[in-house]
């Protein structure tokens, strides 16, 4: 009920939808009301006919076509309205769905399989328009219907109608134990559907690695699997539903057999005429068609409450990374940097990270460096507050950057990863990315500079060529040096750069530092990188080990030192002159 109010107040904006939608199912329940009291005119009229019968016999007729005619009209009302006020709902359920899975921080991601959260924010939405087009309109009329057929009912034939009611205490509880049995086994199957997709989701993306490793069997057993899982929970909802209708319609055909034998009695016995025992026997269908249509809305009311129970539990999760109130924006003047005591840790009692002190230039550049999963992306993922340090502040010229808004610290911060990732779309939407509103000569100069603009050309259509998804058209190289370019055209004054050329050739790798060399003067640049040939033109060079700075200084400075980065320069120069030790390779 809790989740069903707080739909309601999200409809707010289309409650004039719902109001005449209610104004029309109100319209249609009181025609059909009284639309078997004209009929029972009708018979009284031909069973004894008066002078002026015939007369009676058009007119009600014509009344009765009016009455039909105005109940489809109003018929439509009701259904159009609820459907545009319920799709509304979903279109701005499903924007509310992910506007609030952006506001979450990557630490939620990391334990979610997308597929479930597609099928939260698609499937367990769509729940929603069976409800409020279908469910509640439906339950709305049928209990109107059912109140005002009890009235005529009891007005017609008092005795007869309380025998109707004999079934009515098995009905309610059959519907009680329905809802309270139903309601966690859509929950079950809905749960299912989102390992489906989940599933369905991660091996379609990783479709070239299943090729390769020859799992094709293995990954449609496991598909199998889900279809499976999601196949029985649905199987065990609906059988729920098969012994609970019959045993409604049973129910409801025993009032019939109840009314047509006692009521062919009174009539028989002269102590009711005919035409009120048809008008009876219309009235009774009308009683009992609401109590099974109530039965199959109580299931389309559970499936939608059980699909409400896991999209309200996505939206009532909360951020770990929030603005502060009255949090400002960050006007960075300098891009001075200071790390004082920062330490991480993804799991508690584990810490990443530890003891960071570090103070960086504005206009600066750092590189980092150290062996595998010590923390070099984690300490440059703080810094535009995908997470939050577990210890100690980050400052950027002096001010904390969890007093600022988020959105005026990361749009004065160019990323560029390792794992690269393009939208399905075309070159120059990609790298206009981060900047839409910037020109086309813009995006050719960035382009340029990031030594992409040659390649690009060569494409079928150029900048228009569509990349695919993920840009699976393009080669690993490719794919970085757009991402570098999309960098580069967002022109901020804090640049990071997470392994950016690790997918080029040396002669590639070569160019782009030409190009970068120009693009970092003046702006703060944190680079994670194994190759010398960037490490060594860094201002400074931040070595970490075990999660701590071990070293800090020039290549030159760091090489004379004879500590850790000399032994492996050291090691590495017997090998290759254009790398750092596999003990480098970053995170």
């Amino acid at each position: 009920m809790r989740y069903l109010i707080k739909l309601f107040l999200y409809a707010r904006p289309y409650w004039g939808y719902l109001a005449g939608a209610t104004f029309s199912v109100l319209a249609v329940t009181a025609l059909n009301l009284t639309a078997p009291l004209i009929i029972r005119e009708l018979i009284n009229c031909i069973q004894s006919p008066a002078g002026n019968a015939l007369q009676q016999l058009n007119v009600l007729g014509l009344l009765l076509i009016l009455i039909y005619i105005f109940r489809s009209v109003f018929q439509f009302f009701s259904r159009h309205l609820n459907h545009v006020a319920a799709w509304l709902l979903v279109r701005d359920m499903r924007s509310r769905v992910y506007d609030h899975l952006q506001r979450l921080s990557l630490r939620y991601f990391q334990d979610r399989q997308t597929g479930d959260l597609m099928s939260r924010n698609i499937n367990d939405t769509g729940n929603f328009e069976v409800m409020i087009a279908h469910a509640i309109p439906d339950s709305l009329a049928n209990i109107l219907m059912l109140l005002g057929v009890t009235a005529i009912l009891m007005w017609l034939n008092f005795r007869l109608a309380l025998l109707t009611m004999l079934p009515m205490p098995l009905l309610v509880y059959l519907v009680a134990v329905y809802a309270r049995k139903v309601r966690p086994a859509f929950r079950r199957q809905q749960e299912k559907l989102g390992e489906l997709n989940a599933t369905l989701q991660d091996n379609l993306s990783g479709m070239r690695e299943i090729q390769a490793f020859t799992q094709e069997k293995r990954e449609s057993r496991t598909i199998y699997e889900r279809a499976h899982g999601h196949a029985t929970a649905t199987i065990t909802a609906v059988r729920m539903m098969a012994v609970y209708h019959p045993g409604v319609e049973l129910l409801a055909a025993s009032g019939n057999v109840i009314v047509v034998w006692l009521g062919g009695r009174l009539v028989l016995g002269e102590s009711m005429q005919l035409a009120d025992l048809m008008a009876f026997l219309l009235y009774l269908g009308m009683f009992y068609q609401p109590i099974q249509t109530l039965s199959r809305v109580s299931e389309d009311i559970q499936n939608a409450l059980a699909g409400a129970d896991r999209v309200f539990a996505l939206l009532e999760q909360e951020p770990e990374v929030k603005e502060k109130p009255g949090a400002k924006p960050l006007r960075i003047t300098k891009g001075r940097i200071t790390f004082a005591g920062v330490g991480f840790s993804y799991v508690d009692g584990q810490p990443v990270l530890q003891d960071i002190d570090l103070e960086i230039k504005g206009g600066e550049t750092i590189a980092i460096v150290g062996p595998t999963g010590v923390g070099k992306t984690t300490l440059v993922s703080l810094l535009p507050r995908f997470y939050d340090p577990t210890e100690g502040t980050i400052f950027i010229d002096g001010v904390d950057i969890r007093t600022v808004t988020l959105a005026s610290l990361r749009s004065q911060i160019s990323l560029v990863l390792q794992d690269v990732f393009l939208f399905n779309g075309t070159v120059m939407e990609n790298i206009l990315y981060g900047r839409p509103d910037a020109t086309v000569d813009q995006v050719i100069a960035a382009a340029r500079a990031a030594c992409a603009h040659e390649f690009i050309e060569r494409l079928p259509q150029g900048y228009d060529t569509q990349i695919g998804e993920r840009g699976v058209k393009l080669s690993g190289g490719q794919k970085q040096r757009l991402a570098i370019a999309r960098a580069l055209l967002r022109d901020t004054p804090i640049l990071i750069l997470d392994e950016a050329t690790s997918s080029v050739d040396t002669q590639t790798e070569k160019q782009i530092q030409t190009a970068l060399a120009n693009v970092i003067r003046g702006r703060t640049t944190l680079i994670i990188a194994h190759r010398l040939s960037t490490v060594k033109k860094a201002d400074r060079i931040v070595v970490l080990a075990n999660g701590r700075i071990r070293e800090i200084g020039t290549h030159d400075e760091l090489l004379a030192a004879g500590g850790l980065y000399s032994q492996l320069c050291a090691a590495q120069f017997a090998e290759d002159d254009h790398m750092l030790p596999e003990e480098l390779v970053s995170s």
